[in-house]
Formats: structure tokens, C-alpha cells, sequence
């Protein structure tokens, strides 16, 4: 396999010879552009100061929590974290705040790409220590870890690399294994009840909109859909092989729709869970098209786009 990477974007390697794990190779490690990196890259860091201040608001009250209270999770148990205190909850929300809104512009994207892993790690532990445990961080939380691996890239570098596409492939396949574990924790702990009960009517009466109560009154719908539910979660999988940017397309959509669906019927929304569906997304033509619409909008010529391998503008 050939392809340019950037400098320090990762070196490019020789595929394995047999067929199957060529196939296999060729998966994961896909060359995608470095530009995909470099937009992802700043949504998924603009999008803390969000998920601190908004999203997870709550966790900074567990600043004022008795610390005997604080039962950290396993990987909290094994490290040694400190104890939630107010001046560790602040101090750690503070500089994870700052931290990721650095990193958006791109500067020393491993140093501060790792800093700000770490911090939400430990934002994570502190949120999650207390008895309730969200299941919509995990592929977010690995889009962070993997981001600093790619190294400086820029919004506008056409190049593509191989550690790239094995980080997009990580988020992407976290992302897939939210949905199947999330169907395999309801046959867990809920059984096949889960579909035939009235899992989803108890939520309409707790947490219903306006847009929902009226699928109280339709017999047999709700059960309907927990096995519409329970079936895509379980056949998640399948998303793996789409493979075209199109269908890439496709599928962004249609699971954003899900969660928009879910978030109108029950008012709930699984944001950092959606920024990672984000990074499935051909991000590397963003820049182009920006520059095709304000040449449209000047009345003039786009730009000339640099060829695929060549160095990024200075």
C-alpha cells in the first residue's frame, strides 16, 4: 500500500502479503486525509467547554458531595486519583476547559491532545464515581485518546495517512460497539422482557413530550418498536462495512436522526456519544466546498487545490 503521511502523522507500512489479512490491513489502516483529522479534531475539542458547562454541568456539585460518598469506579481503584474535593473538582474542570480550547487551534496537538484526555479521563471518574454510569462517553472518550496520535495537521492539508485512518477506525468501531453492548445489556439484565414489557411506555410517562404522549394510545406500537430497537442495536455490526463516503453520509444521518428521534420522545440526547458519530463523517471537504461557496459568493474562481501528497500551504 502506498501513501504520504505527514511528518508525524505516522509512518506508512507494508501490508501483510495474505489475502485475508490484507483485507483486514486495509480496514484499519485505510489511508484517510489529514484534513478529516484536523476538522474532527476541533469539534471534538471545541465540544468540551459544552459537555462541562452543559452536558455534565452536574458533575461540579460533586465538589460539595462528602468524600465518603466517592466510590470510584475499577480504573479509579487501580490509579491513583485523588479524591473529589472542591479543589480538585475546580482545579480539574478549569484546566480541561482551557486545555481543549488550545488544542482546537491546533498547537502542540500530542502534548495538549494528551492533556486533554487525561483531564476528561479524570472528569469522567469523577462524574461517574457516585453511582450512576453513562454509556454515551465511551466513544468520545476514545476519540480523544486516539486524536493526539495523528500529530500537526491542518484543515487544508490534502495528504492522507494510514495512522489516521486507524484512528478514525477506532472511533468508528467504539461507536459501533455502543449500540451492540447497549442491546446486550438489555438482554442481560432485562431479558427478552425488555422488548415485550412496557420498557418504553414507562418512559413515555415519565419523561414523554408532545411529540410522543400520542404513542401511548396507539396498542402494540411501542412493543413494535423495542424490537425495531433491540434488532438495528444488535445488527450494528453491518455499519462497519459501509465503506464510500456517500454511504458514510448516510449513515451519519440516519443515526443523528435516531438520537434526534429519541431526544423528541423522551428528552433525552446523547451529545458526546453524536460528536463521535461526527468523525465517520469526510470531513476533508469541508475546506474546498467553504472555498467553492465564497468564490460563488465573490463571483469569482475557487482557488487551485493542492494535489493529495502535497506538503500543506505554510
Amino acid at each position: 500500500m502506498s501513501t504520504t503521511a505527514s511528518p508525524g502523522a505516522g509512518a506508512t507500512t507494508a501490508a501483510p502479503s495474505s489475502p485475508g489479512r490484507r483485507a483486514w490491513w486495509n480496514w484499519w489502516f485505510r489511508p484517510v486525509p489529514l484534513a478529516r483529522i484536523a476538522v474532527f479534531r476541533t469539534i471534538a475539542y471545541l465540544f468540551v467547554p459544552v459537555d462541562v458547562f452543559l452536558t455534565t454541568a452536574w458533575v461540579r456539585a460533586h465538589a460539595d458531595v462528602p468524600t465518603e460518598w466517592y466510590a470510584p469506579l475499577t480504573i479509579g481503584q487501580l490509579l491513583p486519583l485523588p479524591t473529589p474535593t472542591p479543589a480538585v473538582v475546580s482545579t480539574v474542570q478549569w484546566a480541561l476547559v482551557g486545555t481543549a480550547l488550545v488544542a482546537a487551534t491546533g498547537r502542540a496537538p500530542r502534548l495538549l491532545g494528551t492533556a486533554v484526555f487525561l483531564l476528561y479521563f479524570e472528569w469522567m471518574v469523577i462524574a461517574m464515581s457516585y453511582g450512576k454510569v453513562d454509556h454515551d462517553r465511551i466513544a468520545y472518550l476514545v476519540a480523544l485518546a486516539v486524536l493526539p496520535t495523528i500529530g500537526r495537521v491542518r484543515w487544508r492539508d490534502r495528504r492522507s495517512s494510514e495512522a489516521a485512518g486507524w484512528a478514525m477506525a477506532a472511533v468508528f468501531v467504539t461507536v459501533m460497539l455502543t449500540y451492540f453492548l447497549a442491546a446486550w445489556a438489555k438482554m442481560r439484565f432485562g431479558g427478552w422482557d425488555w422488548a415485550t414489557g412496557s420498557t418504553l411506555a414507562r418512559a413515555f410517562v415519565r419523561r414523554g413530550t408532545l411529540l410522543s404522549d400520542w404513542a401511548l394510545e396507539v396498542p402494540g406500537l411501542l412493543v413494535g418498536a423495542q424490537w425495531a430497537m433491540l434488532a438495528l442495536e444488535f445488527a450494528a455490526p453491518l455499519m462497519l462495512l459501509v465503506w464510500s463516503a456517500r454511504a458514510r453520509v448516510a449513515l451519519v444521518v440516519f443515526l443523528l436522526g435516531f438520537h434526534l428521534a429519541v431526544y423528541a420522545s423522551v428528552a433525552i440526547i446523547f451529545l458526546p456519544h453524536c460528536v463521535a458519530i461526527l468523525s465517520i463523517l469526510p470531513w476533508e471537504r469541508l475546506p474546498d466546498a467553504t472555498r467553492r461557496l465564497r468564490a460563488r459568493t465573490a463571483g469569482g474562481r475557487p482557488a487551485e487545490i493542492s494535489p493529495a501528497g502535497a506538503a500543506p500551504p505554510d
